[in-house]
């Protein structure tokens, strides 16, 4: 199973919603599927442009690797040449800070990923997990 387009649109909602009500900075959001493919992608007003590409990252890299962005910081913290080897074979695709969710379905099943960029990495994942608990799954940050 993979995340279907109006999930997609309800996290990304949701975890502008949550942002708007935190009063974060404007927020870049993107949800992949299982494969790591872009199912939907928004930019508020005023984020960057270049915000899609760290968005797109973070959610990457815990799709292909299995791993929330968190533990992807925590590796890249203790083995810096594990998380180097990796943008290696994924052609430098990797942005490994919180911010990259993993979701799950309801058996547990990884269904895909969101990227949130913008603000504070905590503050992203805040609102992150707020969108993906809105589409009725469970993020893994």
């Amino acid at each position: 199973m993979s995340v279907s387009l109006r999930k997609a649109r309800t996290i990304i909602r949701k975890t502008l919603e949550k942002g708007r009500e935190m009063e974060l900075k404007p927020l870049s959001v993107v949800v992949l599927d299982a494969g790591g493919h872009v199912q939907a992608f928004e930019r508020e007003d005023g984020a960057s442009p270049g915000r899609f590409g760290i968005a797109q990252g973070k959610a990457y890299g815990s799709i292909m690797l299995g791993l929330p962005g968190s533990a992807q910081k925590a590796r890249a913290d203790e083995q810096a040449y594990f998380m180097i080897a990796m943008n290696g074979v994924y052609d430098g695709k990797v942005v490994p800070v919180p911010g990259g969710i993993l979701m799950r379905d309801r058996k547990g099943v990884i269904i895909g990923a969101v990227g949130v960029t913008g603000d504070t990495s905590d503050n992203d994942v805040i609102a992150g997990l707020a969108g993906i608990a809105a589409a009725g799954l469970t993020g893994d940050a």
